[in-house]
């Protein structure tokens, strides 16, 4: 039984397995690149494969296919969207030639299954070829960066819909803990009362910026190149199908590509994608930030500050019975180090391009992607395994608020700040509260006392204690 077929390009000839959709160049890039053992997603196919598609379809407008043709690649491409061909997609996710490579894998698969549905055979091209035809009016140079950009914003799709989500979880948890006062901290050190409530919001907001901040990135990735072909001249492509490629990509997905005005600028330049890379940084600094206080706030149970209790998943020591950590905002603390990482890769992999093209774009899509899929499955797991179910621990809240001499800070207005001070270090020293000392000195009536230092007042801004004085 026949095993291999041959295929022959301008370098030599190469034998094919005979059943495989993919041909010589897929094979090739195949074997040159033993890299990261990672082939390309799903999305990232399927997004090519839909600029195949309406490449075809722009193509045979214009002249350039007829539409037995158009109709064979329309119909090959749309299986490969089906994931019918996921196999045959063997090129490493690093690869040299600005992804070469992976959209030649994609013109051989299109083009053999073509053939296949117009009676031919596999490895002859005779009726639809991977270049002349699957690749009409193309160059590798515009249809990786705009499928790129389409998979980016299939993949932001669902990152912001778990961002708003984690957004909305935030903010009726922030209500939940509204009237569970606590000690603010800052520099690690007792300060002044605040709610529970308070700092939630205060987790939830950045969050809110960040998806404005991600929506404005990803839009600017809607300026697309097609028709630039190698260098962004448009050398080979015709006026026609460059006018209609991009209004039926639109039409495919649903996103509103545009055409970059300057094709030159949008074959050479990836700032976009570094744009979108840092947005998804900030997100991640944001993130890792609420992961780390909630580990503080949880720490304990009976010799850390213990405010937070988190839901126990699973046992946290092969040594220590009973041990239970945090082991959900420790995860998520790791995927935003990774996405810390990705960012500088993007990068570099953008300012290493080199004149009229950047080599570096596989590298860097690869991270973006990365970088979206991690950060939206740690806020998924972070909300299912963790916030939803996290509870307040108020009597400890509370305990830390009657121990505290912070809230010492709301006499100042009316002893002096000097007077204060004393204060505390006499109550730090004897472990007599604050509000006994003030009333044993005689500096302040017990029922004023009792409107100034009452800590959940402190935490409403815009109302001084005099304020409150005068309206009693």
């Amino acid at each position: 039984m026949k095993r291999y077929r041959l295929e022959t390009d301008s370098i030599g000839t190469m034998k094919v397995p005979v059943n495989a959709y993919y041909g010589i160049q897929s094979l090739r890039g195949s074997k040159n690149f033993h890299i990261t053992g990672y082939k390309w997603g799903k999305t990232f196919i399927h997004a090519i494969a839909t600029v195949k598609k309406a490449a075809a379809m722009a193509n045979c407008d214009a002249g350039l296919l007829s539409k037995d043709v158009r109709d064979a690649i329309i119909e090959a491409a749309e299986e490969v969207i089906a994931n019918k061909f996921r196999d045959q997609f063997i090129t490493d996710v690093i690869q040299g030639g600005a992804g070469t490579s992976v959209n030649m894998n994609v013109n051989e698969v299109i083009a053999n299954r073509a053939n296949e549905i117009l009676g031919g055979e596999l490895g002859v091209y005779d009726r639809v070829n991977p270049n002349d035809h699957v690749n009409c009016s193309q160059s590798t140079n515009d249809v990786a960066p705009t499928a790129g950009k389409l998979a980016v914003q299939i993949k932001i799709k669902s990152l912001l819909g778990a961002m708003e989500a984690l957004h909305g979880l935030l903010l009726q948890k922030s209500v939940e803990f509204d009237d569970v006062l606590k000690m603010g901290r800052t520099h690690l050190q007792d300060a002044v009362p605040i709610r529970l409530g308070q700092e939630f919001r205060a987790f939830a907001e950045p969050i809110k910026r960040d998806i404005s901040r991600i929506r404005y990135a990803a839009d600017e990735l809607l300026n697309i190149n097609m028709g630039a072909t190698a260098v962004g001249t448009g050398l080979n492509a015709d006026g026609i199908y460059a006018e209609k490629v991009v209004s039926y990509l639109s039409e495919l997905t649903g996103f509103p590509f545009r055409r970059a005005t300057d094709l030159v600028d949008g074959t050479r330049n990836l700032d976009s994608f570094v744009w979108l890379s840092a947005a998804l940084k900030t997100c991640a600094v944001n993130l890792s930030k609420t992961a780390n206080d909630i580990r503080l706030m949880a720490s304990g149970p009976r010799a850390g500050l213990s405010e937070l209790i988190l839901p126990q998943q699973q046992p946290g020591s092969s040594i220590m019975p009973g041990k239970v950590n945090p082991v959900i905002p420790e995860a998520v603390n790791q995927v935003c180090f990774q996405i810390f990482g990705n960012d500088i890769t993007v990068a570099k992999a953008a300012e290493a391009g080199q004149l009229e093209l950047n080599v570096f774009e596989p590298v860097l899509f690869f991270n973006i992607f990365q970088s979206i899929k991690i950060l939206k499955n740690a806020i998924l797991t972070f909300m299912e395994n963790c916030l939803q179910d996290i509870q307040a621990n108020r009597e400890n809240c509370k305990f830390w608020v009657d121990r505290s001499v912070g809230i010492i800070t709301a006499l100042n207005p009316y002893i002096g700040y000097q007077n204060a001070a004393e204060i505390a270090k006499e109550s730090l020293i004897t472990g007599n509260p604050v509000y006994e000392l003030v009333l044993k000195k005689g500096l302040i009536p017990k029922n004023d006392l009792d409107i100034i230092l009452n800590p959940f007042e402190m935490t409403k801004p815009g109302i001084s204690g005099k304020n409150k004085l005068r309206q009693k």
